[in-house]
């Protein structure tokens, strides 16, 4: 349930996949080079991603870079992802936000790690509501392009149901996330 309740779990594996320094992590690259090595590869995973060269990645690049790679990412998804990760506010990816969404959780703050769980929780509960339900879920996993029935839903809050009252809270949320 993870990879379909985190838009930007696809993007990172994604990312991953083409950086040459995640594949050879065991010998982590003599030590990197203070660091100029990774650079290098983000910088190059980046590059490919920036189709028009602009400096900035935008969702619709993003989408294409994955069907390329013969992945498929939602509209849905591709603009979660860069939503989540743009700290600017411009709609897109710079290189810095890029980069710090590769390098992954271990930059961020409790509090910006926080702020990121709730923008993801907000997209799967409906407005006016203050936690998943199985509706709501059903909906947001369509948008997804996962075709899921209410029971299905149903199950799959069950298995991190705390309270058992049939609903996600963000705190029930927030443990399945980790």
């Amino acid at each position: 349930m993870k990879n379909s309740t985190q838009p930007q779990s696809s993007f990172k594996k994604l990312c991953r996949k083409l950086s040459p320094e995640r594949k050879d992590s065991s010998s982590q690259r003599q030590h990197d080079n203070n660091g100029e090595d990774k650079n290098r590869d983000l910088e190059a995973v980046f590059a490919y991603m920036d189709a028009n060269r602009d400096g900035r990645i935008s969702p619709v690049e993003l989408k294409k870079s994955f069907e390329t790679l013969g992945e498929q990412l939602s509209d849905e998804e591709a603009e979660a992802a860069v939503r989540l990760s743009d700290t600017d506010g411009d709609g897109m990816l710079d290189f810095q936000e890029f980069s710090q969404l590769i390098k992954g959780d271990e930059k961020f703050t409790e509090e910006e790690k926080k702020v990121e769980l709730k923008e993801a929780f907000r997209m799967y509960i409906d407005e006016g509501e203050e936690c998943i339900t199985p509706r709501s879920l059903k909906m947001m996993l369509k948008k997804l392009g996962e075709s899921r029935t209410t029971d299905d839903c149903k199950v799959m809050i069950q298995a991190f149901d705390l309270n058992a009252d049939g609903v996600l809270s963000f705190d029930e949320f927030a443990l399945m996330m980790r």
